[in-house]
């Protein structure tokens, strides 16, 4: 039997498959920019990769796609700039999109503003693992879409928001990578972060004899989120069968 790929190698080929079968998308009004940080942010994912992504996983925790202070700054999923850079070990140099939104300027590791699913998230992780190694250990994160799709306003729509259209070939792509990271990681339990990703999930995975689950969103926008987000998120885990 030959050896196994590198999952970081792997997992990085299929991230660059992904942005070439999103490159030939577009998307119409409302959404007037699209930010695709595996490109400019690349160095900082690769290291996330390299860093972290050493297989298997018991757990895969998936999440929406990034957010405007996060993985859209830093590259990392759910990526808060303090967290990724002091807890993670990750500062890499972050790059522009081609074109970029006068009110949502990419500024990476110097950007002040904090995402705070991110660091609700990857907090939690800190204060249950204590050390990052420990926490890799079992869990990997990982993002279903990779693109940022800014409204003329610089507010942020979401993939479920956009026209059926436009969305089915985002979904194809998507679904045929997450597929592939599974196959790389071979967790145990696929978990996504919010309904959303939960449901692309269980469409992209549904023959792959996996199990899937979901945690709540730990987004500010979500109430029951702002009600102790890491004691609902642990509890849900541990219905699963997933002991943090």
């Amino acid at each position: 039997m030959p050896p196994r790929a590198d999952p970081a190698a792997a997992l990085l080929a299929s991230s660059d498959a992904l942005v070439r079968a999103l490159a030939r998308l577009r998307f119409g009004a409302p959404v007037t920019h699209v930010y695709q940080p595996l490109v400019y942010a690349r160095p900082a994912w690769k290291a996330y990769l390299e860093r972290w992504a050493g297989g298997p996983k018991e757990v895969v925790l998936i999440g929406m796609n990034p957010g405007p202070f996060g993985m859209t700054q830093t590259g990392v999923p759910f990526g808060e700039v303090g967290l990724v850079r002091d807890w993670l070990g990750i500062d890499a140099p972050i790059g522009r999109p081609a074109r970029q939104h006068p009110k949502r300027p990419i500024e990476g590791f110097a950007c002040t503003r904090s995402e705070v699913s991110g660091a609700r998230l990857w907090g939690w992780a800190r204060d249950r693992f204590e050390k990052p190694e420990r926490f890799f250990a079992r869990f990997f994160v990982a993002n279903y879409c990779p693109l940022v799709f800014l409204e003329e306003s610089g507010r942020n729509r979401t993939p479920d928001k956009l026209p059926a259209a436009e969305r089915a070939p985002l979904e194809r792509a998507c679904d045929a990578a997450l597929r592939r990271t599974i196959e790389i990681l071979r967790p145990r339990v696929v978990v996504g972060v919010g309904h959303f990703a939960e449901s692309r999930a269980r469409q992209a995975l549904g023959d792959a004899g996996v199990a899937i689950g979901r945690i709540p969103h730990p987004s500010p926008a979500s109430p029951a989120a702002n009600r102790g987000w890491a004691q609902q998120a642990e509890r849900a885990l541990a219905e699963l069968g997933i002991r943090a």
